[in-house]
């Protein structure tokens, strides 16, 4: 009996990085690199292919992050996150067949490259006060639909969490958490739009064991990183995935 499956060689050069750095950014740098994920693995596959496979995997390493950061979450953020980011998804779910996920990307790349400009040009000072909760609104559902479009919600929400100054380890679990939720509300949209079939799924299943890894090596960072290390590691995320979700807009 045959599985049907991807089988180009190439698709799996691409997707293994890929997959590693969606698990270190699931469970140590919230996000920043993860969004270089599905333009890393579209180099092979068109982007909602890329997404539908990448869905069993991030709910492994949900569930491998929600363990390792279990004590750790922002329990008051997370009542003011969650319901803007389903807001998003719900969104996304109801324009994803008129939208370009490209253009989508790119948009999000311009608006993460403009975060950190202006965080490199006027950082905040240290007794700053917090982002207003309706910016946060609006960040946080964008990222919801962000995610749901192209797994790209990180570079949103960051441009919120990020100025609130969380420690390396709430902030790695909060995110966790987050995406968590936001992530298992795709499940039904995605198989209403007849992404999850069996070629995907059986996709997604070969390259399922390289996902712990990623999550291990993102816990390990975590809990050892120096905060300042910490966060410009996220910066660097966020400039890269900024930078190529704009040149495969571009292009």
């Amino acid at each position: 009996m045959t599985f049907p499956l991807v089988t180009d060689p190439f698709f799996y050069a691409v997707s293994v990085p890929a997959v590693l750095l969606m698990g270190v950014s699931k469970s140590g740098f919230g996000a920043g690199f993860g969004s270089l994920a599905v333009p890393l693995m579209a180099l092979a596959v068109t982007v909602p292919q890329s997404v539908a496979i990448f869905m069993p995997i991030l709910f492994m390493m949900d569930i491998l992050g929600m363990a390792a950061f279990r004590k750790d979450f922002d329990i008051p953020l997370l009542k003011f996150l969650i319901p803007c980011g389903l807001v998003g998804v719900a969104i996304g779910a109801l324009l994803f067949k008129l939208l370009n996920a490209h253009t989508v990307a790119g948009i999000v790349g311009v608006f993460t490259l403009l975060f950190l400009a202006q965080r490199l040009l006027f950082p905040p000072k240290v007794d700053s006060a917090p982002p207003r909760k309706w910016w946060g609104a609006i960040l946080t559902a964008t990222s919801g639909f962000t995610s749901f479009i192209a797994h790209a919600g990180g570079p949103p929400i960051n441009a919120y969490v990020i100025p609130l100054r969380l420690s390396p380890v709430k902030f790695t679990a909060t995110m966790a958490f987050f995406f968590f939720v936001v992530n298992l509300a795709k499940w039904i949209p995605y198989a209403w739009l007849g992404l999850l079939d069996l070629r995907n799924l059986f996709t997604s299943l070969v390259l399922l064991p390289i996902a712990p890894i990623g999550v291990w090596l993102g816990v390990r960072l975590a809990r050892r990183i120096n905060q300042v290390l910490f966060y410009r590691l996220v910066y660097l995320g966020m400039f890269l995935a900024g930078v190529k979700l704009v040149w495969d807009a571009v292009g």
